[in-house]
């Protein structure tokens, strides 16, 4: 695997990352949902500062230019960036519940080097070293076939219907670590 360098986002670093998120999304999701879709992922996607202030969200560094990011969660919601619906800040049991992997997103300019991969590996690792033996996420389309590769097995597809009506595709996946 490449090496990539990494550190733990700040609050500074919330506008450089909310750009390679909307980057991201435009680049990717295209492939998968229709335009109208696409649109209405902004509502479910983002980043959750609570990820932040929880020193649990990670910046991906590829010869110094930022490739992606993601982080893990200690905390129940399953995605959804500060201005999606449905949060609960509420801590996970690691003995009973899988910590979540939450909001990662590769630069378009940096896709298939292997930085979904890392991000992974960092969030399980430190999910690990909390405790936890489990791992779920919400995917994207365009997350599945990294996620299959990285070990994840499907266990619910669902439509997540945005204030619009529009229903978003996503897919529950967990990993045993």
């Amino acid at each position: 695997m490449k090496k990539f360098s990494h550190r733990l986002a700040t609050i500074d670093d919330m506008p450089v990352l909310n750009d390679l998120m909307n980057r991201a999304m435009e680049h990717f999701l295209p492939n998968f949902l229709s335009p109208e879709q696409v649109a209405a992922s902004y509502e479910i996607m983002g980043l959750d500062s609570r990820l932040v202030a929880d020193k649990s969200y990670f910046l991906v560094f590829d010869d110094g230019s930022l490739a992606g990011c993601g982080g893990w969660s200690r905390r129940q919601t399953l995605f959804g960036g500060d201005h999606s619906s449905g949060r609960n800040p509420r801590k996970l049991d690691p003995k009973t519940e899988p910590a979540r992997i939450r909001a990662m997103y590769t630069d378009p300019d940096h896709a298939r080097k292997g930085v979904g991969r890392f991000i992974l590996q960092l969030c399980e690792n430190a999910a690990a070293s909390e405790g936890f033996s489990r791992v779920e996420l919400a995917a994207t389309s365009a997350g599945i076939a990294l996620y299959k590769a990285c070990g994840y097995r499907t266990i619910k597809a669902w439509n997540e219907i945005t204030t619009s009506g529009i229903a978003v595709p996503l897919t529950l996946m967990r990993k045993n670590l």
